[in-house]
């Protein structure tokens, strides 16, 4: 199954799932069949989580090309994607503190069966500094007791810890770069093979949820999407464009007009990192120096994922609210940093994201089937953020350049096709 073919294919099984949920209702042999098909998915999900969270970060960090890449480029690089994303987390936390649409409608009324960890949650439920040393212990473990136990806030800091070791002792040795490269995309073509039993698992949990005559969840999903579409559209369209006039100094006709190209093709391929050599050329048509454009631009497409830190932080509340968990405000603060650190790494490829989404709600105890949940709407919601990403790695190579002061000669505009290909 190709990626174009698997949205179709989601709604398809989640029309099938609903219409032999009419016919059969409860039947026991297709209630436990549906329910195995669901498993099925989610353990493919949790064997592939963790070895890809940590490789992919390993191998964003190896992107930076060499220890003097860390210097004034590296430090501007790094502090535009913390304020972009930091920007980004508030307009979430405002989302999901005042606004909350989805509480129009009921959770779910049958939680029993889905495998949420109420010990977990309650763990992280006490004052700020509880929660920091609860995280801290769990954190400082060796990275095999992390990828075996699945602890994904500490696979996600002995990646980067690795990840620096290795770009200060090897610098930009292309054995070790390349063989971490190799690795990761084996990772990444295993994940294409689970993503051909996303329908399987989406066909398993609508049959279930009709079943449980769940369906004012689709009216959930609808509100929620609205939500989480206008919240990426203003941080994409209003918060980057206005960093980009205010601090890059840019102009604002021409932004649009060399990005537009980049947004489109991401909006099409849902993959930042195929959108990398359009990305390319719109920036050396915006006269960004070679050095800083070849260096930012690729490294954004794997570190700088604002859209996605933004929609895996509203959706873990939506999911904490349909499966009727309550959080405090300390835990909703959890889930927006721990999506930023989850989105650091994310493969960019058409809905990445999830993996990180994967890794916020195990973090907070909440159960993965809310992740075959978001997989009906996903598709379209990755379409956006991937463009307010690739737009944003545009917007930050314009303002790295403008204060990293290369002293590289800028070199003329290419053909763009030529460029691209």
């Amino acid at each position: 199954m190709t990626d174009k073919y698997l949205f179709p294919a989601v709604i398809v099984a989640a029309i099938l799932g609903w219409l032999l949920a009419l016919i059969l209702g409860e039947a026991t042999w297709m209630l436990d069949l549906m329910r195995a098909l669901k498993t099925l998915f989610l353990s493919a999900l949790k064997m592939i989580m963790a070895p890809l969270i940590f490789f992919s970060l390993i191998a964003g960090i190896l992107k930076m090309g060499s220890a003097n890449r860390l210097g004034r480029t590296g430090g501007l690089a790094v502090g535009y994607y913390l304020t972009t994303t930091s920007i980004a987390i508030s307009i979430g936390l405002i989302c999901v503190f005042f606004i909350q649409p989805w509480t129009l409608f009921e959770p779910l009324s049958d939680t029993s069966q889905f495998d949420i960890d109420f010990d977990r949650i309650e763990s992280l439920d006490g004052s700020g500094l509880a929660v920091l040393s609860q995280i801290l212990k769990e954190t400082l473990v060796s990275p095999f007791t992390a990828l075996a136990n699945l602890n994904i806030l500490a696979i996600a800091i002995n990646a980067v810890l690795i990840g620096l070791a290795l770009l200060l002792v090897a610098g930009n040795n292309a054995a070790v770069v390349n063989v971490v490269d190799t690795i990761t995309n084996i990772f990444y073509k295993i994940t294409s093979w689970v993503i051909w039993v996303v329908p399987l698992g989406v066909l398993g949990i609508v049959y279930e949820l009709t079943v449980s005559a769940e369906l004012e969840l689709i009216k959930q999903l609808v509100v929620f999407s609205i939500l989480v579409v206008v919240a990426t559209c203003i941080h994409g369209f209003v918060v980057i464009p206005s960093i980009a006039y205010f601090v890059g100094k840019a102009d604002l006709r021409e932004l649009f007009k060399h990005g537009a190209r980049p947004l489109i093709v991401a909006f099409t391929t849902s993959s930042s990192a195929a959108t990398i050599p359009v990305t390319l050329t719109a920036a050396q048509n915006l006269k960004i120096s070679d050095s800083t454009r070849t260096f930012i631009i690729p490294f954004g497409a794997t570190a700088n994922m604002d859209g996605s830190a933004l929609f895996e932080g509203i959706a873990a509340v939506f999911i904490a609210y349909l499966f009727g968990v309550e959080l405090t405000a300390t835990i909703v603060v959890l889930i927006f940093f721990a999506s930023m650190l989850a989105s650091i790494g994310a493969p960019g490829i058409p809905s990445g994201s999830m993996a990180g989404m994967q890794a916020v709600l195990l973090m907070v105890g909440l159960p993965l089937e809310g992740v075959l949940i978001l997989l009906i709407v996903e598709r379209p919601l990755d379409m956006i953020r991937t463009s307010i990403n690739v737009f944003g790695d545009l917007v930050g190579s314009l303002v790295v350049d403008r204060f990293s002061q290369s002293e590289e000669p800028m070199i003329e505009p290419q053909d763009s096709e030529a460029v691209a290909s």
